[in-house]
């Protein structure tokens, strides 16, 4: 059984119900409810009495370390078998890691830990990393993403990973950990006993200088199979460091976030090997880098390769133009697995996305999900997109937001979702403006059709 509620405000008598149905419960989620410290003495006794509970989902809410005390009553308890903890922005300060040591330290039930967005920093972080040392702690996920981390956190990290072999992911993202630290972190990474599987260093003021200690991890770890640097300005010679060990043989990268990295068209030449040869990578995210239609066309040629098995492309505000959508098309036509493309906030224009349509209607074209929003896009081209909507069974999800479209547009739109063969389920339409009448059309629509979601 589980209980999933966010964003509800919490009457004493609503909360009262909500504890009868909590003491057999299996999953409890209560993000957004303007919980706290007393809400906390509750919990704690179901903690202790409901020993079916696995899952406990608090995020934002004012809990406070008095609410993690309260919690952790429950926690330390022989009783509480509780395997993941998401505590993330709760207002938790350093203070609370002594408590949340204690847990680690005693519970080997505990496999996941969230305590992202709250202001422990490396003092209270390094108190958590002595709990993971413990024989006794069983931990698998680690999300520490805004925790106002420094350089210093490193050598506590690195005790703690090896002796920690449970370890499969780790988050430090938005944390400023610099260079130095996170050349230490990927020392320590390659001699840990633990085998990582995801590793988040997301605006972590991570250069150039770096890259070369991160692509040794990838080599020397083929568990590592998501990595996100995304926000760092690693520029096109950090890239290229990156994928001396993302071509490694070991190497077994699934999914790659590179979003942000100062990257140009001068990288697509290495980017386009490591899609057209790495089977194993099945999404990747070059969002706001400057690519360009050259950049572009090079990783088209690249998704045409009968070894590219990539899924999932991300590529918004890449200052691409309708002079790569012919390429764009051409890869569609071939390549069978690509599931997502997501092209918003490029300059496609109408002209742009005829030319792709021409490549989505191909038989061999099996995209689920096209995000086109912010395209320079008019009702010019929504004949041709509904024709799309109306022919192709695997398109799930549409994304034409922020396109001029109007009255006119909207009601193609509207045709291709009433079309029995349509299978698109979610449509999302922010900022376009259209008429009293059309927003009737929509509303009536949803009502014959419960199962289309259409989001504006």
């Amino acid at each position: 059984m589980e209980l999933d509620i966010q964003c509800e405000e919490m009457s004493p008598s609503r909360w009262a119900e909500l504890l009868s149905t909590m003491k057999s419960c299996k999953t409890i989620r209560l993000d957004d409810c303007n919980l706290s410290s007393s809400n906390c003495k509750d919990l704690s006794s179901i903690i202790n009495t409901n020993p079916s509970l696995t899952e406990l989902k608090l995020n934002n809410n004012e809990l406070g370390d008095a609410g993690i005390e309260y919690l952790c009553k429950g926690l330390l308890m022989p009783s509480c078998s509780l395997q993941k903890l998401w505590l993330q922005n709760c207002n938790l300060t350093s203070a609370s890691c002594e408590t949340l040591r204690s847990v680690l330290s005693a519970q080997p039930s505990l496999t996941e830990l969230h305590v992202g967005d709250n202001k422990l920093g490396t003092a209270g972080v390094k108190v958590l990393c002595q709990g993971m040392m413990n024989p006794n702690c069983k931990l698998q996920k680690l999300q520490l993403e805004y925790c106002e981390l420094t350089s210093d956190i490193v050598e506590a990290l690195n005790a703690a990973l090896q002796s920690k072999p449970t370890l499969k992911e780790l988050s430090l993202s938005n944390n400023t950990l610099g260079d130095t630290a996170v050349k230490q972190l990927c020392r320590g990474l390659v001699e840990a006993s633990c085998n990582l599987e995801l590793l988040h260093l997301e605006n972590c003021g991570i250069t150039s200088d770096s890259c070369r200690e991160i692509s040794a991890v990838l080599g020397n770890k083929s568990s590592l199979i998501d990595l996100s640097v995304g926000d760092n300005k690693i520029g096109d010679s950090g890239l290229a460091l990156l994928c001396q060990g993302l071509m490694h043989p070991n190497c077994k990268i699934q999914k790659l976030w590179l979003w942000d990295c100062d990257l140009t068209s001068a990288s697509c030449k290495d980017l386009s090997r490591l899609i057209s040869t790495k089977e194993t990578l099945t999404e990747i995210s070059l969002i706001d880098n400057n690519l360009r239609d050259s950049g572009m066309e090079m990783l088209c040629q690249a998704l045409k390769d009968p070894k590219s098995k990539l899924q999932e492309l991300w590529i918004r505000e890449c200052g691409l133009t309708t002079a790569c959508c012919k390429a764009v098309s051409s890869a569609l036509s071939v390549n069978k697995h690509l599931k997502v493309l997501h092209m918003g906030e490029n300059k496609l224009g109408d002209a742009g996305v005829e030319l792709m349509c021409e490549g989505l209607l191909h038989p061999n074209c099996n995209i689920q999900s096209l995000w086109l929003g912010n395209c320079d896009l008019t009702a010019a081209c929504c004949a041709t997109l509904a024709t799309i909507m109306a022919t192709k069974q695997c398109l799930t999800e549409l994304d034409l937001s922020y396109n001029s479209l109007e009255d006119e547009g909207i009601r193609k739109i509207c045709e291709a979702l009433r079309n029995p063969s349509c299978n698109v389920q979610q449509l999302i339409l922010y900022d376009i403006f259209w008429s009293s009448e059309v927003d009737d059309e929509l509303r009536a629509l949803e009502e014959s059709k419960p199962e289309v979601k259409i989001i504006s």
